[in-house]
């Protein structure tokens, strides 16, 4: 059980239930978050109306968003997150096998650009201070300036939905329990 009550959407303002509802329904099974970023209604209007409206506009493969989100919230050992988009990322090509590794240098199943959105997100997640120039010239090869600073950007809200999650202790929504990284707690 979260740390707060859940909220339900007939609590939240008339101008913040669009936002939850179209949450609940297309962007996973989120509802357990949602439930809890009701409790603030401008976050859950501009937070999770930002994701819906970059997810109604993609300039980025989804499979490198799920990469970096995987590889991110593995990093920061968040089992929601990572049970959540492990089967995503396995809907955009990749084994259960390369998800379970997906840390390991040697990780099979990435290809050179798979790797290089790992190991950027690794890199801003393990040490932001340190990205080098080098590092995005290699990704300037393969992405624009646009796609790099979303690329970016989800890299670091991915952090802080790794903190809340962990912090607030959401639930497992049921349809991702099916899912967890071993080693993880979810899957002790």
């Amino acid at each position: 059980m979260a740390r707060v009550r859940d909220v339900e959407i007939d609590e939240v303002p008339d101008d913040a239930k669009p936002v939850y509802q179209r949450f609940v329904n297309e962007y996973g099974p989120f509802l357990n978050q949602v439930k809890v970023f009701a409790h603030r209604p401008i976050a859950l209007r501009h937070v999770m109306g930002m994701l819906l409206e970059m997810s109604d506009n993609p300039i980025l493969d989804k499979r490198y968003l799920e990469i970096a989100i995987v590889t991110v919230s593995e990093i920061n050992k968040c089992d929601y997150c990572v049970a959540h988009h492990g089967p995503k990322l396995m809907e955009y090509g990749l084994t259960r096998e390369t998800v379970d590794a997906i840390l390991e240098p040697d990780c099979p199943g990435l290809d050179e650009v798979d790797r290089l959105v790992r190991d950027y997100a690794a890199q801003v997640t393990r040490d932001h201070n340190r990205v080098r120039d080098g590092l995005f010239d290699r990704l300037r090869a393969h992405f624009s300036e646009e796609q790099i600073v979303e690329l970016t950007l989800r890299i670091t809200l991915c952090t802080f939905f790794n903190k809340f999650n962990d912090v607030m202790q959401l639930d497992m929504e049921d349809a991702a329990t099916g899912y967890a990284l071993p080693g993880s707690q979810a899957a002790e």
